[in-house]
């Protein structure tokens, strides 16, 4: 019965290949997926942190426009009380960064306020973002304080000088942290629903906006994402928040003020995917393993069978048309065969699931475009290899508005939507990438930036007159450099194609902009 020991010996090898392969593949698919969605959820969350805090310093850029136009506006007539008035309570409700404003004298005494209610005119100032302001006598936002009405806030002033340069007073207003105002509307609910959430701390580590109110003015300054930003970084970083919670964080700085934001994503809610992934993996490979185990079974019976002839052969007497008999007998090659197939058909499936795996690597989960790492890739190897190519950075214009009309599913469906026509639109040799959030980037090697224009415009006007899933036209906007027409790296060239579109977006949106309109060559 050494056969049967051979058989179980066959079977027991089969199984434990089996089982090793199908540990190895699922374990590979852990691993494979979680780093792809943990690197896809920092980047997510770091372009997240970048936008907003370009959004901010934007908006802070044009708030020290506005009040600078106003601080030479009354540099001659601070004793003029209705121009005060008046003035101060134009920038009050047309610039909505503002809860209030003040103007005062050199002494902090107040000469204009909006709104009037608040009876700080005749008064002086004794709070430390006034007396700041005073002391520095230049452009100014100061770090969080307590007002002289209890308030939480934070004060942005502007010097006023006369044509001497004789230090007048300052104009000012203050962002009241725990109310209503343009700051909060720019960080406001974006996609909180799962547990990922936005914050911001000030110069020293203190939290000046917060999902949960009751975190606000809480300092911060132990957590390493927020050492991060006051240090002047920018970047990722896996960090447990003050509930212990692990996320998955984004962060930015704010340059004109600076204050971090940071964008942050649960990391159980990430990887989520990966678990029900596994899972449905599991479940549905099952049948699949039963039947081919009752298959390696029934070949191991197969393969052994000739062995069990030969050791009936070997014992009895042997003569010319016996020995003929062993001969014919195939011998091991005949079993190592049957066993290799065996072997082949169950790898088959497997390798499989490691090439789905491998695809999910490189592509955007949601458009199925090329991801962004991958992006990366085709621009090293085009620019290493010296092979000229064009590059658009192209936005889909007020996104946010259809995230917030009609919600994230329609978002998603949007920004799909955009993908197919983009592949509808470009060449087949063309990359077309999901950058992150709603900007794309098209890759056109071998053309250049006017060619590519061509592409891009075709895109563009197509958007803009088709019906997309959130019921009415999405337009974009567009900017094209090329390499190395414009520039001699993958980074100037992204760099120039993001100004190029930075361009559209100052003119009003809807155009494609090429590099070589802005850049003097």
């Amino acid at each position: 019965m050494k056969w049967m020991n051979l058989k179980a010996l066959i079977i027991g090898l089969v199984v434990a290949t089996l089982a090793m392969t199908l540990l190895i593949n699922l374990w590979s698919a852990h691993r494979v997926n979680t780093e792809v969605l943990t690197n896809n959820t920092l980047e997510t969350n770091r372009v997240y942190a970048e936008k907003l805090a370009t959004t901010v310093d934007q908006y802070i850029e044009e708030t020290f426009t506005t009040l600078a136009y106003s601080a030479t506006l009354l540099r001659n007539e601070l004793d003029n009380d209705a121009l005060l008035a008046k003035e101060a309570e134009r920038l009050h409700k047309t610039n909505e960064m503002f809860n209030s404003v003040v103007i005062a004298n050199k002494d902090a005494f107040v000469i204009g306020v909006s709104p009037s209610s608040l009876e700080l005119k005749g008064k002086y100032l004794q709070t430390a973002g006034p007396l700041e302001a005073i002391n520095k006598k230049t452009p100014l936002i100061s770090k969080t304080y307590t007002g002289t009405n209890d308030r939480l806030l934070i004060f942005i002033s502007y010097p006023i000088f006369d044509e001497q340069a004789n230090y007048l007073g300052f104009i000012g207003g203050s962002i009241y942290i725990k109310e209503d105002n343009a700051f909060n509307s720019i960080l406001g609910t974006h996609f909180y629903d799962d547990g990922s959430y936005v914050y911001v701390v000030d110069q020293e580590g203190r939290i000046i906006y917060h999902i949960d109110p009751t975190r606000l003015n809480d300092v911060v300054t132990d957590n390493q994402v927020v050492k991060k930003v006051m240090a002047g970084e920018n970047g990722t970083m896996k960090v447990a928040n003050s509930k212990g919670v692990e996320m998955l964080a984004g962060y930015h700085v704010v340059q004109h003020a600076g204050w971090g934001i940071i964008s942050q994503r649960p990391v159980a809610v990430a990887l989520a995917p990966v678990s029900q992934l596994l899972n449905s993996l599991w479940i549905g490979a099952l049948p699949l393993l039963l039947v081919m185990l009752i298959g390696v079974i029934w070949l191991s019976i197969k393969v052994t069978s000739p062995l069990h002839q030969l050791a009936k052969l070997s014992a009895v007497s042997a003569d010319e048309q016996m020995l003929g008999d062993i001969k014919e007998i195939p011998g091991s090659y005949y079993e190592t065969k049957k066993l290799k197939k065996t072997l082949i058909e169950i790898f088959t499936v497997y390798l499989n699931e490691v090439s789905f795996f491998k695809t999910q690597s490189t592509r955007d989960p949601l458009t199925g475009l090329v991801n962004r790492r991958t992006m990366d890739d085709v621009l090293t190897r085009l620019t290493k290899e010296n092979i000229p190519y064009a590059l658009a950075i192209v936005d889909l214009d007020h996104f946010k508005r259809v995230n917030d009309e009609h919600g994230h599913a329609i978002g998603d469906e949007v920004l799909t939507y955009f993908a197919e026509k983009m592949k509808a639109h470009a060449p087949l040799e063309a990359y077309c990438c999901r950058y992150g959030g709603e900007e794309f980037v098209i890759i056109f090697p071998h053309l250049d930036a006017t060619l590519a224009y061509e592409f891009v415009e075709q895109l563009r006007q197509d958007m803009a007159q088709t019906m997309s899933p959130c019921g009415r036209p999405i337009t974009t906007s567009g900017g094209i450099a090329s390499f190395p027409h414009h520039a001699k790296t993958p980074e100037q060239v992204m760099a120039l194609a993001d100004k190029a579109l930075y361009v559209v977006k100052e003119q009003g949106r809807n155009q494609i902009q090429l590099a070589e309109d802005i850049v003097e060559m």
